[in-house]
């Protein structure tokens, strides 16, 4: 799995638009295949700063999306919004489990691999 997490930040004065706008690129990229999750939210502590959160199934299915409408809309749409700044990476993961184990306790170990 590829989660893609950070932010973008925006002209504060045109990041609602943007994001309305957004809303079927969004749609769009969420319909791909291996596309899990494809989250763009405003950040309330930043003015213009959106969180970006992706989770991908794999390499093929996030080269597709960098080659999709989608992307490339998206990326159109983040210029004309003003982007003033990108800080956004890439993660492989090779674990995922509950944060809660079966007693609801919170676990910051990964206990279903032992």
């Amino acid at each position: 799995m590829i989660i893609i997490s950070g932010n973008i930040d925006l002209d504060p004065q045109r990041m609602d638009a943007a994001l309305k706008k957004a809303i079927p690129l969004i749609e769009g990229a969420l319909d791909e295949p291996g596309c899990l999750d494809y989250d763009w939210c405003p950040n309330p502590m930043v003015a213009g700063r959106v969180r970006v959160f992706e989770r991908w199934t794999d390499e093929a299915s996030l080269a597709s999306h960098f080659q999709s409408r989608w992307y490339r809309d998206m990326g159109a749409l983040l210029v004309e919004a003003g982007m003033q700044g990108v800080d956004v990476l890439k993660y492989r993961t090779a674990i995922s489990e509950p944060v809660y184990d079966e007693s609801g306790t919170p676990r910051a170990d990964f206990f279903t691999e032992k």
